[in-house]
């Protein structure tokens, strides 16, 4: 392999690093907050599908803001399993 194929590959790992830990280094934790979230971003929590994420952003719009993260259990289908899974990467703000 050409030294330029190497730099060129180096450089894409690097890029690649940088661009998957924006959250460390921007000031983002990457915590997603239940109060703020789209049902496109609830997805991206374990256990949550397009049908929970739906239902968790219309219990927020019925009943208000969530007021602490365990709040999650509310919302019909999400139990303490779906909590205890996610509860490090959720805040409430």
């Amino acid at each position: 392999m050409s030294k330029a194929k190497k730099g060129l590959i180096l450089c894409i790992a690097v890029v690649m690093v940088m661009a998957f830990s924006v959250p460390s280094w921007s000031g983002n934790t990457g915590k997603i907050n239940l109060n703020k979230a789209t049902a496109a971003e609830l997805i991206q929590l374990k256990g949550i599908g397009q049908k929970y994420a739906e239902r968790i952003v219309e219990f927020r719009e019925k009943n208000g803001p969530f007021k602490k993260t365990e709040d999650l259990m509310n919302v019909p289908g999400v139990g303490p399993k779906i909590w205890e899974k996610n509860k490090d990467r959720i805040v409430v703000e």
